[in-house]
């Protein structure tokens, strides 16, 4: 008995000693897989260092290029564009954190010159064709992408600014406001009608009882200040028009 007690201390010891080389061992595979990231990274970086002093105005002009450039570099987890402070080194080489934010500087303009009109709602492709006219020919070609992505970097600001899908479209809303479903119903109407709606649409399309209807549009109007009440309309006396649903030639 005494025996075996001791060739089972052996066995314990063996196995504790087994047990300690493997975590040398796996300590030893990690830190050389650390060292090879490392290296890799650097490479990564002296190889975009090169690139962006090559083609850095491409990027910032080409929205095309701009876009194939972020994917690829998104696609290893680099976000040049995310700003001074998210994109660190790689927004400083490229000079492109100043470009995003003046890019979000220029949507906010927009949206609070256009909020008296629509509500703080706007469609997407009027904001961008908005902010082109302010940023003029020199400001170079923006896209839908590139505003989606100004956007994100403004929600730190705590300003409400979101990117909303009603009907199939894409709106940009600039306020503390969350649709309700009947909001959203009705916008999604007053797209495909040119901005015009009235009660009878809403009844008739949705089966809704006339109270709710109404209900629904002057809570719009008064509320939330996203419809306009035409009472003189020619053909029932009183309509709705909802400003982000409009062609404006401005």
């Amino acid at each position: 008995m005494h025996r075996r007690g001791g060739v089972g201390l052996a066995a314990f010891d063996r196995q504790e000693q087994s047990n300690r080389s493997f975590a040398q061992l796996s300590s030893a595979l990690s830190q050389s897989q650390v060292d090879h990231l490392h290296s890799q990274l650097n490479q990564f970086r002296t190889a975009l260092a090169r690139f962006a002093s090559t083609h850095r105005e491409s990027i910032r002009s080409d929205p095309t290029f701009r876009h194939e450039f972020q994917q690829m570099c998104s696609s290893i987890g680099v976000d040049p564009l995310a700003g001074p402070r998210k994109g660190g080194w790689w927004a400083e080489m490229l000079g492109l954190g100043d470009w995003q934010y003046e890019l979000g500087v220029q949507i906010i303009d927009v949206c609070i010159n256009t909020r008296e009109r629509n509500g703080g709602l706007i469609e997407m492709s009027e904001l961008v064709r908005l902010v082109s006219k302010l940023r003029g020919i020199s400001g170079g070609v923006i896209t839908e992408d590139d505003v989606v992505r100004s956007i994100k970097t403004l929600q730190p600001l705590g300003a409400g600014y979101q990117v909303v899908d009603i009907g199939g479209r894409k709106m940009v809303r600039s306020v503390f406001k969350e649709l309700d479903e009947d909001q959203s119903v009705v916008l999604a109407i007053a797209q495909l009608e040119g901005g015009r709606i009235v009660e009878d649409i809403l009844v008739q399309r949705k089966g809704w009882a006339r109270e709710r209807a109404r209900a629904a549009l002057e809570n719009m109007v008064h509320r939330d200040g996203l419809c306009w009440l035409d009472d003189q309309d020619e053909e029932c006396g009183r309509a709705y028009w909802v400003p982000s649903a409009m062609q404006w030639d401005l």
